[in-house]
């Protein structure tokens, strides 16, 4: 599914988050993604408010745990645990703008406006929409800077916010009036979903939604327009991206996979070879859908540095799928359910084997048994 994004007044996290489950992402699913992080003490609703001359949804986050302030690496860690890579490169991308702001190293930054509970539930709900959706592709209209000046812990700073631009690098923008248009919740997460800036791509428009935001404006709604679309290519149609790397480190070649999936990749790989003059090596492959290679290739080579690449197009068969949870020792388990079998989602078995001590493949056949 490809998602078109119009910020007519502005993005943020909830505003976001608001617009995507309009659309028919279900707030259930949100629930269940935040609930794995391990996030206790916070209740997520959603209502319908009247904003100017629109009706749109309101997201509405309500805490036991006022605080604001927490290490970007504990927020991050939470985030993995909902296995959403959308949502830790979010957060990932937070913690590297502010860092870079302030010359901290991006695990030692400590987040303050940032750092509390609505961030991570508004970071990990949109990515669960994202995913419960089905969205693979994000597009966006270039977003209103907005003006002014903006209250923080590090005293008055400028609007849109240091953090916020650092993180729109590469984006459209248009200006705006005064006011915090974009917050860095919300470039965060268009960042981390590879947005793709300009006019609407050509698709089936299958559902709108608006996101309403709380400031009340004057002479319009307060909204962020979320559209979602089926995508017009050949169906089962996509595009391998394969390039020969001996000279990146593996830890480099995990970051360009994870960054590669979070922007839209359907799978990405590494296979091991050996190049001339017996040099060892790695070669990277991308599986993309057609409307995101030409994003996924600029990608890679950057990521990468590599010179080159190749590209063929694939036909891929894809059988239908869903997911089913079960209950497990308090923990929720998804349950990837084909036409052939079923199986436990590795990362929930990760998470309840650590919080129970038990051995892997021993709660993957409680999971099944639990069915």
């Amino acid at each position: 599914m490809i998602l078109y994004l119009n910020p007519f007044t502005g993005l943020a996290g909830d505003m976001l988050l608001g617009a995507l489950l309009d659309a028919g992402a279900s707030i259930d699913a949100v629930r269940r993604a935040v609930a794995m992080t391990g996030l206790t003490g916070w209740r997520l609703e959603a209502e319908r408010v009247r904003t100017g001359a629109l009706v749109a949804l309101r997201v509405r986050i309500d805490v036991d745990d006022d605080a604001t302030e927490r290490p970007a690496s504990a927020l991050i860690e939470m985030a993995s645990r909902a296995g959403l890579p959308v949502a830790e490169a979010a957060l990932a991308a937070i913690a590297e703008a502010e860092g870079a702001l302030h010359g901290v190293p991006a695990a030692e930054v400590h987040l303050h406006e940032l750092g509390g509970h609505d961030s991570l539930i508004d970071i990990v709900g949109c990515a669960a929409a994202l995913g419960d959706l089905g969205v693979t592709r994000v597009h966006c209209a270039p977003l209103p800077l907005g003006g002014g000046t903006v209250r923080t812990r590090h005293g008055t700073l400028p609007v849109p916010a240091p953090a916020t631009l650092a993180l729109l690098k590469g984006a459209l923008v248009r200006g705006g009036e005064a006011g915090e248009a974009v917050t860095p919740t919300g470039a965060a997460l268009l960042r981390a979903a590879g947005a793709v800036y300009g006019p609407a791509p050509e698709m089936e428009l299958l559902a709108t939604g608006y996101g309403a935001g709380t400031r009340v404006l004057p002479d319009r709604p307060n909204v962020t327009v979320a559209m979602v679309g089926r995508s017009l290519a050949a169906p089962g149609r996509q595009v391998v991206l394969s390039t020969n790397l001996d000279d990146v480190t593996g830890e480099v070649l995990g970051h360009v996979i994870a960054r590669a999936m979070a922007a839209g990749a359907a799978d990405a790989w590494a296979t091991p070879a050996v190049m001339k003059k017996g040099r060892p090596a790695h070669v990277l492959h991308v599986l993309a859908p057609l409307e995101s290679a030409e994003h996924l290739q600029e990608l890679v080579l950057a990521e990468t540095g590599s010179l080159g690449l190749r590209r063929h197009v694939v036909e891929k068969v894809a059988l239908p799928r869903h997911f089913e949870t079960v209950k497990l020792y308090g923990h929720q388990v998804r349950m990837k359910r084909g036409p052939w079998g079923v199986k436990p989602e590795h990362d929930d078995l990760v998470v309840l084997a650590e919080a129970t001590g038990r051995p892997l493949r021993e709660l993957a056949r409680e999971a099944l048994d639990a069915l």
